[in-house]
């Protein structure tokens, strides 16, 4: 009977432990289907048709079906979301019932949303799948958009251009067509020429973070001395609008070493260490940092506070590192 004590032990401890995921799981599932009727609430408030959330739930049914999830009870009890069948067979009585679910699409938003699609698959996709799903032969704004991308990334800075001035000649004042406009002529080595769409664009957008950030790397590209002023201008209204932009503060330390700033430019250099996981080098240019700034004054206390925030992570770094050896 002894002998059979530890098995039956392990037994009961394997089933406690199955029981306990079981109901973490279902919490899951719980909270999934919760997630799910949030959603239909919020369309509804905002006037706007289901049919397209059960479209996006349609395309993950195929894709379950494609891979064969199983829908037996077993895979059902160990699944973290409900299969999406199900969802769907909840969610469509929803739907159907709210008075937005015949109401047609508002135009404007759907522009926007094909703007917003044809920048991420000419961003993120590769040049040739981007052209064929955008040819020449579509001349809307979001074909031109995703072409622009496509040929800037085959450096073909001719093309790229000519999408982006098209685009443009549309809408002369859209701050997004002029950043692409400016990040092309500035990834092609023409720094010089970007800045009058960077420039535009910044003040369009009252200095966007991630609009100010490649402004002010522009200004800092031209190695010309006379645009640094202006360079550090917009990069700090960058990082006060955003602190957590690593490539803002880098260029920031870039520009403060430019002019001779040695202390601020290890404190800013210190900010994108700690980001960017350089712990050791972060406290490094705290250090730095601190040794150059008058004691107690606003600089030198942020100093103070990274080196002892990347102290901290380096301990922790430490602690799990002895513990995965352990």
């Amino acid at each position: 009977v002894l002998a059979g004590a530890g098995d039956a032990g392990m037994a009961a401890m394997m089933m406690g432990q199955r029981a306990a995921m079981g109901k973490f799981l279902a919490y899951s599932r719980s909270e999934e289907g919760s997630a799910d009727a949030a959603g239909a609430s919020y369309l509804s408030k905002a006037g706007i048709s289901g049919r397209g959330s059960l479209d996006f739930f349609g395309k993950l049914s195929n894709m379950e079906s494609r891979y064969a999830v199983s829908r037996d009870s077993e895979m059902e009890y160990v699944r973290s979301h409900p299969l999406t069948n199900d969802r769907i067979a909840t969610l469509r009585d929803t739907y159907e019932r709210d008075p937005a679910w015949r109401k047609p699409d508002d135009p404007a938003m759907e522009a926007r949303f094909q703007r917003i699609k044809a920048k991420l698959v000419g961003y993120l996709g590769e040049p040739a799948q981007t052209l064929r799903a955008y040819p020449i032969s579509n001349s809307t704004v979001p074909a031109r958009y995703a072409r622009a991308y496509a040929y800037h990334k085959q450096a073909e800075v001719g093309k790229a251009l000519a999408e982006t001035e098209a685009l443009i000649a549309t809408a002369p004042n859209d701050p997004y067509f002029l950043e692409l406009e400016g990040q092309i002529l500035l990834e092609s080595g023409r720094p010089a020429d970007a800045l009058a769409a960077l420039r535009k664009a910044t003040a369009l957008t009252n200095a966007q973070p991630l609009i100010a950030t490649l402004y002010g790397h522009a200004l800092i590209a031209t190695e010309n001395p006379d645009n640094y002023a202006e360079a550090e201008r917009v990069l700090r209204a960058a990082v006060t609008r955003d602190r957590f932009n690593p490539f803002a503060w880098r260029q920031l330390g870039t520009v403060y070493a430019a002019r001779g700033d040695m202390p601020r430019a290890n404190l800013a250099s210190a900010e994108q260490q700690v980001m960017s996981g350089d712990y050791i080098q972060a406290v490094r240019s705290a250090r730095n940092a601190q040794a150059g700034l008058t004691q107690n004054s606003a600089d030198w206390l942020r100093a103070q506070d990274i080196e002892m925030e990347a102290r901290g992570l380096l301990d922790r770094q430490e602690k799990q590192g002895r513990g995965r050896r352990g």
